[in-house]
């Protein structure tokens, strides 16, 4: 008798969050589901992992086809413990979200969120980072359940190739008012950090960062990028993957010639 698929469920907004929630509850109608998020928001940790304190789970909710833990790790934490510890067979799908706030451009680098996607490409496991644009606790994730169950449909039907995972943010609009689903690029841009300095009630000088985002696409906002979709009331999907090599600059940089000191061939 064939199983369910096993779905793995993250986030990095903490195991309170509706967007978790709404995600679990979506991945529930396409096979058993194992959730694990942080008591705390992870938000920006990107692919950090524990290593001095203890890592510890805890099994909070339990019943036919579903259990939930509890972790004080990180994201890619809890993924890895899943992998390793928490489950009797592979996963056969990734899914992270629905981020509370946008994961497009450059932000990918910084987020949770997809860090636990791509550890999950790392694994060899098809994987689906989820994001919301709307940083509200209690924000409508109408429209973002209805687009995460189509591009789960999708990738369990048609799966993704080995060390990519998909990067899908979702304009916070009505559903009736999304145009569309887009296969998208990342756009060129940056966050410009900036550093309010403040005083606490001690005296003593602290700072907090604030900062805007640079879009570094020409003027029509980079056609074809995530930027220019969610802009342009489309969800954005982005396949990234774990090979961070710069080919097109590889293949110039062959020709360098370094010192000789340093060929031993």
């Amino acid at each position: 008798m064939n199983q369910p698929p096993l779905i793995l469920v993250t986030n990095d907004d903490g195991i309170n969050a509706k967007g978790l929630e709404n995600l679990v509850s979506v991945a529930r109608r396409f096979g058993d589901v194992v959730a694990i998020s942080s008591m705390e928001p992870m938000s920006g940790m990107s692919h950090a992992i524990t290593i001095k304190v203890p890592l510890r789970a805890k099994l909070v909710s339990e019943e036919p086809g579903f259990r939930s833990y509890l972790t004080n790790g990180t994201p890619v934490d809890g993924v890895k413990l899943v992998f390793n510890s928490l489950t009797d067979r592979k996963p056969d799908l990734l899914v992270s979200g629905i981020n509370h706030g946008s994961n497009s451009s450059s932000s990918v680098l910084y987020s949770g969120t997809m860090a636990a996607a791509m550890e999950g490409a790392v694994n060899h496991i098809p994987s689906i980072g989820f994001s919301l644009l709307d940083f509200d606790p209690d924000a409508d994730f109408t429209a973002s359940g209805r687009v995460a169950g189509e591009v789960i449909s999708m990738v369990l039907e048609n799966g993704l190739p080995d060390g990519v995972c998909l990067n899908v943010n979702i304009p916070s609009i009505p559903p009736e008012e999304i145009r569309g689903i887009r296969m998208c690029s990342q756009a060129n841009g940056y966050w410009k950090e900036e550093f309010e300095k403040r005083t606490d009630p001690n005296g003593r000088e602290y700072y907090w960062l604030t900062g805007f985002f640079h879009n570094r696409e020409p003027d029509n906002g980079g056609e074809g990028t995530d930027e220019w979709a969610l802009k342009n009331r489309y969800v954005s999907i982005v396949p990234i993957h774990t090979d961070l090599t710069a080919y097109g600059v590889l293949k110039e940089m062959l020709s360098w010639s370094f010192s000789k000191a340093y060929n031993h061939e």
